[in-house]
């Protein structure tokens, strides 16, 4: 394996598994370094947003997105799926000093959709959106209109649910907060 991998534990399953699949609900943090100047450590792992975020109303914009919809607004441009309904199950919004944590998890995720999201939340941050721009851009179903997307730089797959008759191990997700 390839250093970027690390295998923390392994079992056998059934043919009936799958590990996308068969997966119930996934789980992204996207970590953001909110400061004038950039972080000097783990620079290639977080976003850095030098103008200041408003977390208060980034949180009340996404609980807009909670519960099942048509994501078409946070899809990806291209996307070929007829089918864009999915249940966000959280968003949440933490500040801990300089960092800014969005911790969301649905039942699946279009393809960039987390990323779309994290844009037009940023977007709210600073300023540049209202906090009911999340509605109206749920509603308009319409990906042009929310055309912000944030870097690759500070997302993470932190947690994928299946169903307990895999009997599939559960690991820590990591700390919330640095």
């Amino acid at each position: 394996m390839p250093d970027s991998i690390s295998i923390i534990w392994a079992k056998v399953v059934s043919d009936k598994f799958h590990a996308r699949f068969s997966a119930t609900a996934r789980r992204y943090r996207y970590i953001i370094y909110n400061n004038h100047l950039r972080p000097s450590i783990f620079i290639n792992g977080l976003a850095h947003i030098h103008y200041p975020l408003d977390e208060k109303k980034m949180e009340h914009a996404g609980s807009f997105l909670i519960g099942e919809h048509d994501f078409t607004s946070f899809c990806d441009s291209s996307s070929q799926l007829s089918n864009h309904r999915r249940n966000l199950i959280h968003l949440n919004v933490i500040r801990q000093g300089k960092y800014v944590v969005i911790d969301v998890k649905a039942n699946a995720f279009l393809y960039h959709m987390v990323r779309n999201i994290v844009g037009n939340l940023i977007d709210i941050g600073c300023g540049k959106k209202s906090s009911s721009w999340m509605k109206t851009l749920l509603l308009a179903k319409n990906r042009i209109l929310g055309l912000a997307t944030a870097k690759a730089k500070g997302l993470y797959l932190v947690e994928v649910d299946y169903p307990l008759c895999f009997c599939l191990p559960k690991s820590p997700i990591g700390p919330l907060f640095f």
